[in-house]
């Protein structure tokens, strides 16, 4: 690991200040992400901004929206009862998302911010275009079992090609995908919101870049609009192992039912493509609907006419499929 200095401001503005003052500046929290990149040599920062002191860890219900501070801590806001009355979509996929220690370490923004697991992208030794922009993907030609099946341009190798098909790693975001979150971020020119949809970015330009965020700005809080899916939820992780590990397919289902028809859908899936990936689709087709398998299977078939296979992951089209058929089912409660 390089020597840097380490900062603590005492207001947001001030961290902001530093990191527009030093811009190989990075900032830092629970670190569980961060430090191991260090570590590796993947990431040098000439200096750390430590804003754990902050006042952004502040969980509360505002008027008509669930507000959760950057720095709170997922296992917080997991437990938190205005998020279990409300979001409970958002705690289920917290508490599939990390093991107890370190959802005690990390923060809703560094959850946002966390850096893929592609072991391309963890090796010095490989080419990785997200690493070092124009070396190749490793991951194409490679070892590709646990890579996306969705990328810009409905495809791989499409009018747009992918420079990475590593997969965004977070349960937390793919849940916040679904409810249609907004990110508050602050920095020089001042404080600006962006749909969650739109933070993360994928890979046709510029891999190294996971988010929309400018340089120097500083993720506040997250924002989760008041909505009717409390009642009918599910987040349904699939990997490999029982024990703690990343999802090779998981699926954030969230509907709102009334007089035994589905009025309104959101759908997001996690460990398919470079960011979480939102279905859009599935409001049309769910809404005003009897739940049945037959409707599900036809809903999960419709997505993946877009999805594309690499070398080693075929599997997941159809693990994907019967995981979105799963997480509508146990959301509305049908066997």
């Amino acid at each position: 690991m390089k020597p840097f200095q380490y900062l603590r401001p005492k207001t947001v503005a001030e961290a902001i200040s530093m990191a527009a003052d030093y811009p190989e500046a990075q900032y830092i929290a629970g670190g569980t992400n961060l430090v191991e990149l260090m570590k590796r040599g993947i990431a040098s920062p000439s200096k750390l901004i430590d804003i754990n002191h902050l006042p952004l860890k502040k969980i509360e219900h505002r008027y008509d929206r669930l507000r959760i501070g950057a720095l709170a801590l997922n296992s917080d806001v997991a437990k938190h009862k205005s998020v279990l009355s409300r979001q409970p979509l958002l705690a289920q996929a917290l508490l599939a998302g990390a093991s107890g220690q370190l959802r005690n370490m990390a923060t809703v923004g560094g959850n946002l911010l966390q850096r893929t697991r592609c072991s391309y992208f963890y090796d010095l030794a490989l080419p990785c275009n997200k690493r070092e922009p124009g070396s190749g993907c490793g991951a194409e030609a490679g070892v590709n079992r646990t890579h996306a099946i969705f990328f810009a341009g409905n495809g791989f190798g499409g009018n747009e090609k992918s420079l990475c098909i590593a997969v965004h790693p977070s349960d937390m975001c793919v849940a916040l995908a679904a409810l249609d979150t907004e990110v508050v971020i602050d920095g020089a020119s001042g404080e600006r919101r962006v749909p969650l949809k739109d933070f993360h970015r994928l890979s046709t330009l510029q891999p190294e870049l996971d988010t929309t965020l400018q340089p120097g700005e500083l993720v506040t809080a997250i924002e989760v609009a008041d909505n009717a899916f409390a009642q009918h939820s599910h987040y349904l992780k699939i990997c490999d192992r029982a024990s703690y590990a990343f999802a090779l397919v998981s699926v954030a289902a969230a509907l709102q039912m009334d007089g035994g028809r589905i009025w309104d859908a959101r759908m997001a899936l996690g460990g398919v493509a470079h960011k979480p990936w939102r279905y859009w689709a599935i409001d049309l087709m769910l809404r005003g609907q009897v739940p049945s398998e037959k409707l599900f299977r036809e809903v999960a078939e419709h997505e993946m006419q877009s999805a594309k296979a690499t070398a080693q992951n075929a599997f997941k089209i159809k693990l994907t499929s019967n995981a979105i058929v799963a997480a509508l089912k146990a959301a509305t409660g049908i066997s």
